[in-house]
């Protein structure tokens, strides 16, 4: 048996983007072990991805393409198998058919982070696209709210070298459990506090994260911008402003120095539902310790005040001039140190791209229910499952269902939306196709080049939108690239080539050094080098152009809080990856069923019991779980773990069947967390789901929460 190891990436959304060592026999992937030599990552691998190999060699992968036969949202039972001739065929006619009816603005692509590779992810499906004149997708599901806050605040996401963090002497967590969804991070955290730093985790929820703390703050969900204010103000306070760093490095000091005298610390906590002295004391500790490292989390901006929070939190190392030093400053997102051409390779010189609207993909429950004018009649999603993934879910699904709605999928196994498609089409995934990851976590760029053959007639990403456009009878050549081409077009202002990642695999390609502090010196990437503690421009957006609070929107209606008592919050878990792995038996046992998890105090007023089945509503929709009474939430506060499917849930709905289509402040972004609801009992009978029949066994089993990180393999 010839049995070899490949180098490759995790190619999921996380900020680790892991280096993997694939070993395959006789053509089949048979192990999967971390990359010891990794720099950041190290040879581990998080629990999600250590059972990768579930899913490329699942017998549930797609394996040819399907069309439907009968109604949509029936299962697979409305589809049967067809060629490709057939299947493209269809896709060409559907999109054809919307660009001569209502113009090709009618036709909308909807990718996310399925994969994060930049060669599967985002180039020949969106340069299709952008050759037709569709509508062009505003990418916002996760990152909006931090990318606009962060371009505002320091001129791109940017931040502090994140393997410095070793050197900080305080590190602050804020909304982020990387136990969960950072993993890689933890060790170079321990270190710092094997040195003496202190950890604080600043989070509504008593996370994995939080527990393993010196301290943790919970301040009330949305009220994170009121905290920061409440936090610079104790340090101006404490006179531990760096007056001469922000003379120099910065603009707006004056006016936010104003902002901050209408923010005493009572006044923050009060809106952070705190004890005035734990925001008191944590304002002292950040005073008076140099290097502070702020590591920012996303799930912080899943509320409607979330770019002024971000911007808020951004501001505070500025205010203490923690920039100055290795491990000092805030970090959201790596993200803005590594130079890609997106744009240049969408749109590449020579190829026609008309003008066309943006389109939401936040918002696409509206979009496909009204809001769009002209209507999107043609729908190609592809690296995305929006049925679990997007807010106002039964709004989404009626959208689906349009009789005029031509949809089409590109999956590696049937999901939730496949069930709404016309046409199915079967995707590659890491093992067997070419890629490209950089990350939003670290510095490195990894190559990931093909080592098994797909099963049976699956495709890249990229080929499928190949013989797209050959269907459709486009034959620029800038549509017929290979992966290899594509690949070298992404690293054209890289320092590193593709011959040399093909040796190496991985490089740094950020010019930050290991252990810097890029921006001891200003340099921000701004027009002047100074970062923005007043922004004109966004005045001209009606936001307040200086760092502020704005209030949650459910969170914090005092009106609907009588008919709706809990805010809710769906994190994520520890063994799905958004929606990827949530058909999968080992997963789903691990993450165990749907759970709604109560403070005591909030299920003895309902009268219910630990495992009691409860219905959890609003006005938008309802959805199953069982309850977990704990005191990982405060009195008001419930959360659920997001990622579910609807199909293999019990009532067929998800979290999502009560989230709000509803813009934050800044970005477009989704509002997951800023929604209120109320949980009722309901017969224990009604948990035990019904999964269609080509759904994988998933005993339900409780959550194991082992945080145990070790070299895999």
């Amino acid at each position: 048996m010839a049995r070899t190891t490949h180098p490759g990436a995790c190619p999921l959304d996380c900020p680790d983007t892991c280096v993997w060592q694939l070993t395959v026999e006789d053509g089949r992937a048979v192990a999967l072990r971390g990359d010891r030599d990794h720099p950041f990552t190290r040879g581990a691998l998080c629990g999600k991805v250590n059972r990768y190999l579930d899913a490329v060699n699942g017998p549930d992968r797609l394996t040819t393409p399907y069309v439907r036969t009968g109604p949509k949202g029936a299962g697979r039972v409305s589809y049967r198998p067809a060629s490709w001739d057939e299947a493209l065929d269809r896709v060409a006619a559907g999109l054809r058919t919307s660009i001569d009816r209502d113009g090709p603005e009618a036709v909308l692509p909807y990718y996310f982070a399925g994969t994060m590779g930049y060669v599967q992810g985002w180039t020949m499906g969106p340069r299709l696209f952008a050759y037709l004149g569709a509508s062009r997708l505003d990418t916002t599901i996760c990152t909006a709210a931090a990318r606009a806050a962060l371009r505002s605040i320091y001129g791109s996401s940017v931040g502090f070298e994140p393997e410095s963090i070793v050197d900080a002497k305080l590190i602050v967590l804020w909304g982020g459990n990387p136990l969960a969804t950072n993993l890689h991070l933890w060790p170079f955290v321990q270190q710092a506090r094997e040195r003496g730093a202190y950890l604080v985790t600043i989070d509504p929820l008593r996370t994995d994260t939080a527990a393993r703390s010196d301290e943790h703050v919970a301040p009330l969900p949305g009220t994170d911008a009121a905290l920061a204010l409440g936090l610079m103000r104790g340090v101006l306070d404490a006179g531990a402003a760096d007056e001469a760093w922000l003379a120099a490095h910065t603009v707006g000091w004056p006016e936010l120095a104003a902002r901050l005298a209408e923010w005493p610390v009572e006044r923050a906590a009060a809106e952070c539902g705190l004890p005035v002295e734990v925001v008191r004391r944590l304002a002292e500790r950040i005073a008076a310790t140099r290097p502070t490292a702020v590591r920012v989390g996303l799930g912080l901006q899943r509320h409607h005040g979330a770019g002024q929070a971000i911007r808020a939190i951004c501001a505070l190392p500025l205010v203490t001039g923690d920039f100055r030093y290795p491990g000092g400053g805030a970090l959201v997102s790596t993200s803005g140190h590594h130079q890609v051409p997106l744009d240049a390779v969408v749109r590449p010189a020579g190829m026609p791209a008309p003008p066309a609207r943006s389109v939401n993909m936040s918002r696409l429950a509206a979009t496909l229910t009204g809001e769009a004018d002209p209507p999107v009649t043609s729908l190609v999603v592809f690296n995305a499952n929006p049925v679990a993934t997007l807010p106002d879910q039964n709004r989404l699904l009626a959208g689906l269902r349009r009789d005029d709605l031509h949809t089409v999928v590109l999956e590696q196994r049937w999901t939730d939306t496949c069930d709404y498609a016309d046409v199915v089409l079967p995707a590659t995934m890491q093992p067997e196709h070419l890629d490209l990851q950089t990350s939003y976590g670290h510095h490195y760029t990894t190559l990931n080049l093909p080592a098994t053959e797909a099963p049976g007639e699956a495709l890249p990403n990229t080929e499928i939108f190949r013989r797209i456009a050959a269907a459709l009878g486009i034959d620029h050549p800038r549509l017929r690239d290979s992966d290899e081409e594509l690949a070298r077009q992404l690293l054209r202002d890289s320092p590193v080539s593709f011959e040399e990642l093909g040796r190496r695999t991985y490089a740094r390609t950020t010019g930050v050094a290991v252990g810097a502090a890029p921006y001891a010196e200003g340099g921000f990437p701004t027009p002047d080098g100074r970062a923005r503690l007043h922004d004109p421009a966004l005045a001209r957006l009606g936001v307040d152009p200086v760092p502020g609070f704005t209030p949650p929107a459910e969170a914090g209606d005092a009106a609907l809080a009588r008919r709706f008592p809990l805010v809710l919050l769906a994190p994520a878990g520890r063994f799905l990856m958004n929606s990827t792995f949530a058909s999968l038996p080992w997963h789903s046992r691990r993450a165990g069923p749907p759970r709604v998890h109560l403070h005591p105090d909030d299920a003895a007023a309902r009268g219910l019991a630990d495992g009691d089945a409860v219905r959890v509503r609003n006005d938008r929709g309802a959805f199953l779980a069982a309850v977990a009474v704990d005191d990982a939430t405060r009195p008001g506060l419930a959360f659920t773990y997001k990622a579910y499917w609807a199909r293999l849930s019990p009532g067929r709905a998800t979290v999502n069947a009560v989230t709000a289509v509803r813009d934050t402040d800044l970005g477009g972004g989704p509002t997951f967390h800023d929604c209120r609801v109320e949980v009722e009992p309901v017969p224990t009978e009604l948990l035990t789901a019904d999964p269609p029949a080509d759904a994988a066994a998933v005993p339900a089993q409780p959550p194991v929460m082992d945080v145990a990180v070790a070299p895999a393999g």
